[in-house]
C-alpha cells in the first residue's frame, strides 16, 4: 500500500486583479507554492458572471494550494478579514497526498 501525509487543500475564488495579494497572503502565511486555474462563469449571490476575455472585468481565478495544516490555519486567519468585503470564495478541505515531501 502506498504511504499518504494529511494535508489541508485551500481554494479561493476572486477576481482576476486580487490574485496577486492573495499570493502575498498566502507567502505571509508560509505557502509557496500554488496554482492558478482560470474559471468559464458560474452563478452566485449577486447572479451570473463569466469570465470577459475582452476587458477582463469579471474574471475570476481559482487559486489551489495544498500545505500543511499550520500553514493553511495561518492562511485562513489572514484572508478571512477580507473575504466578504471583496466578493471571495475560500474553501478549505482535508486531503491525504503522495509524495509527501512536495508539499512541505
Amino acid at each position: 500500500m502506498t504511504n499518504t501525509t494529511h494535508r489541508r487543500r485551500i481554494e479561493v475564488l476572486a477576481d482576476e486583479p486580487l490574485i496577486s495579494a492573495i499570493v502575498r497572503i498566502a507567502a505571509d502565511a508560509g505557502i509557496t507554492h500554488h496554482t492558478l486555474l482560470p474559471t468559464l462563469g458560474g452563478v452566485g449571490a449577486h447572479g451570473r458572471w463569466r469570465d470577459d476575455q475582452l476587458s477582463g472585468a469579471t474574471a475570476k481565478v481559482m487559486f489551489l494550494a495544498i500545505t500543511g495544516p499550520d500553514h493553511a490555519a495561518a492562511f485562513i486567519d489572514r484572508l478571512a478579514p477580507l473575504l466578504e468585503s471583496h466578493h471571495m470564495l475560500l474553501m478549505s478541505s482535508d486531503v491525504e497526498v503522495v509524495r509527501n515531501a512536495k508539499f512541505d
